[in-house]
């Protein structure tokens, strides 16, 4: 695993509607450390999935760099896993296969791959869906497939855009609870966006909220590992911590 450092990232585009230009990230400078779990939060249009984007390699930053370990980011590539909130799964291949794909494209042999496919599946409690396909699946199960495929390819850093918006709020505080448990046998570097500033305290080391583009403020989640909600949501620290996350993104 290795950490992940923004530095002066700016990006501007031609808004066609607006006949204009429009700053989307305006000078974020950030650090995530090797094996940190980061939220983003912040209003709707304030940069998030923006700053995601380059990150993954999808969209080239108007100026400022992007740097896992002390590589610089030119595009796409396996050292980054993206988790999107679509699950974005091949509807046409079994589960086992759409954890392997990635594995497939960097020439991993069959054999191994479903190996380590298999081994991914256990960690979430998937073994027995490795035959089946996504219709076959609930939303929740998808989109744990959705994360264990990301997490096969080993990638250095885990960037997850939304991942749990569109399943219903019993199965998002089950998925936010596997997800900090699988976290903590891993040690990924995190980086994930969200609207939900309960999800991004109860999943984080640390909360980064934007505004308009620019880091706001950078909050710290003492709260102790590991994390269930019945027990996180009654503490003092959890809803002060919200309540102060909340105010911030509503000031935003």
């Amino acid at each position: 695993m290795k950490g992940l450092t923004l530095r002066n990232l700016h990006k501007t585009y031609f808004d066609l509607n607006m006949g204009s230009r429009v700053t989307a990230v305006q000078d974020v400078s950030l650090h995530i450390r090797e094996g940190e779990f980061v939220a983003v939060v912040g209003p709707s249009g304030c940069g998030k999935s923006t700053i995601l984007n380059m990150v993954a390699g999808f969209l080239p930053a108007t100026k400022g760099e992007v740097l896992v370990g002390d590589r610089p980011v030119k595009g796409p590539g396996p050292d980054r896993g993206v988790v999107f909130q679509n699950f974005a799964l091949f509807p046409w291949k079994t589960v086992i296969d759409n954890v392997g794909f990635g594995l497939k494209m960097r020439g991993i042999p069959k054999p191994e791959r479903d190996r380590i496919a298999r081994e991914f599946l256990a960690l979430a409690g998937l073994t027995n869906a490795a035959d089946r396909y996504p219709n076959e699946l609930s939303g929740g199960m998808q989109q744990r497939v959705g994360v264990v495929r990301a997490l096969a390819n080993e990638p250095d850093v885990l960037l997850m855009d939304e991942p749990f918006a569109s399943v219903d709020a019993q199965t998002r505080m089950t998925l936010q609870e596997e997800l900090t448990r699988i976290w903590q046998e891993r040690r990924h570097t995190v980086l994930f966006i969200t609207h939900d500033v309960g999800e991004a305290v109860f999943l984080a080391d640390r909360v980064i909220v934007l505004s308009k583009g620019q880091v706001l403020r950078e909050i710290d989640i003492p709260i102790s590992r590991p994390r269930a909600w019945d027990t996180v949501s009654e503490q003092d620290d959890f809803k002060r911590l919200s309540s102060e996350v909340l105010q911030m993104v509503r000031s935003a």
